[in-house]
């Protein structure tokens, strides 16, 4: 059995052994999965942006500009702190329901939010319940996202060889960059194109209602799914779950635990390059915003690649090796990207980014296949829903704010590097307690699944 590359991956010539609809199943779910995170994952990056760079000013005006930011910042925690509500709800829905009928309610729910953003008064409008509703609508999104992410890894990779894991389930994985990649250039050719009183009366209003077409573009491609190989197994043979979060916490609490701890560096790095980068270039570089966003977009746009390709690499080699290489790097970088920052050079900066993104695509790119394959297929959706989850509170939830707090106390980067190292270790640690890639499905049989050709 040969392994895919990322190059053959739009080629590849699937063969069932059960349904002869299993190749354009495979198929559709790999693009559903991409699809679907990359919109949710516009939705969410669309906010981070506008947190980061405006929604200081329109939905908290104060004459101290670092409370702005921190305000701004708190409703991006909020996002994800709502994501443990979505993948507790979700989570359990989709293994006792199955994978499909979730997912289409984590897309409308996550769409509909974003576009109500695009059509809020600001605070000058209606004051104080701007910022209300602005809160309330963030968490709308973040309970969308949470629910989405545990489906979608599942969606691609239940329809696929289980030996070849970690190349389906990347599927997921490319939507936060691509999803990065699409709403950092939708919102840098709005402010390179309008005057900047424009763009910031109504011209980053467009970012967020073109959420409501993507949104319909999702769900034609998921409603024309069917559900997923293991899924009917499980529902054909009764093992479905009646009590799955329960289960979860307590049947397979070291799995929830080794999840949840392998999320938390990718998560902070993630957050340091792609939110707090675009801060500290403005407010301590003195670089303009469109700089900035430029810079994240050419690292999220090889992300695209690099995500398949550490997906395929991993289920080569071990995944818990190149978890902790990934890990290591990513406690190492820091403390090499901000000196190189401190030149201001736009182009030290630019393959700054690059590397930081490309450490994070080595961790991310398989971590969907290492999270779900901790848990029981019965129990996979409430299982890896929650780990992923209830790892952004600690990780990606707070680390923007941490990262200002520590700028603001300490006058130096180091602190800021410090904390990455910090969580690298965490993650250390989950990856010392997670198990190896099972061989194959206990669920379904092998001679059942979905093979890919040679």
């Amino acid at each position: 059995m040969t392994y895919l590359t990322p190059l053959r991956w739009m080629d590849i010539v699937m063969t069932a052994s059960t349904e002869p609809t299993d190749k354009r199943s495979l198929r559709r779910a790999f693009v559903a999965s991409l699809s679907g995170t990359t919109l949710e994952y516009y939705d969410f990056a669309a906010y981070s942006v506008a947190a980061a760079t405006l929604f200081g000013k329109l939905f908290f005006p104060s004459g101290d500009s670092l409370a702005g930011t921190m305000a701004a910042f708190s409703t991006y925690a909020v996002g994800y702190l709502a994501r443990p509500l979505g993948g507790f709800i979700f989570g359990r829905l989709g293994d006792k329901l199955g994978r499909k009928q979730v997912l289409v309610f984590t897309l409308l729910l996550t769409g509909i939010a974003t576009f109500l953003i695009g059509v809020l008064p600001t605070h000058a409008a209606i004051g104080g319940w701007a910022a209300v509703l602005l809160v309330a609508l963030r968490f709308a999104q973040g309970v969308g996202v949470g629910g989405e992410w545990g489906g979608a890894v599942l969606l691609s990779s239940e329809f696929g060889d289980p030996k070849k894991r970690g190349f389906w389930a990347s599927a997921a994985q490319i939507g936060p960059p691509a999803g990065n990649l699409l709403a950092n250039g939708v919102i840098a050719l709005l402010a390179a194109t309008l005057s900047t009183a424009a763009f910031e009366s109504w011209g980053w209003r467009i970012a967020f209602l073109l959420s409501g077409v993507l949104v319909l573009f999702g769900l034609w491609l998921r409603m024309k799914l069917e559900e997923t190989p293991v899924f009917k197994k499980i529902a054909e043979q009764g093992e479905k779950p009646k009590a799955p979060i329960k289960e979860v916490f307590t049947q397979e609490p070291r799995a929830l635990i080794a999840g949840i701890l392998i999320r938390i560096c990718p998560d902070v790095l993630y957050s340091l390059f792609t939110v707090f980068v675009l801060t500290y270039m403005t407010s301590e570089l003195g670089m303009s915003r469109s700089q900035g966003l430029t810079a994240v977009m050419i690292g999220s746009a090889f992300q695209l690649f690099l995500m398949p390709a550490a997906g395929a690499l991993s289920d080569r080699v071990s995944r818990r090796k190149m978890y902790a290489i990934g890990t290591i790097a990513a406690a190492i970088w820091p403390f090499l990207f901000f000196p190189l920052a401190g030149s201001k050079s736009y182009l030290a900066i630019a393959v700054g980014m690059v590397v930081a993104l490309a450490i994070h695509a080595v961790l991310y790119g398989p971590q969907a296949a290492m999270i779900t394959e901790q848990f029981s297929e019965r129990l996979r959706y409430t299982g890896s829903s929650l780990a992923y989850t209830l790892a952004g509170v600690v990780g990606g939830a707070v680390a923007p704010l941490i990262f200002t707090a520590l700028l603001d106390s300490y006058d130096s980067w180091v602190a800021v590097a410090l904390y990455v190292l910090v969580t690298a270790i965490v993650t250390g640690i989950g990856v010392a307690l997670s198990r190896r890639a099972p061989e194959e499905e206990p669920v379904v049989a092998a001679s059942e699944t979905v093979e890919v050709a040679r």
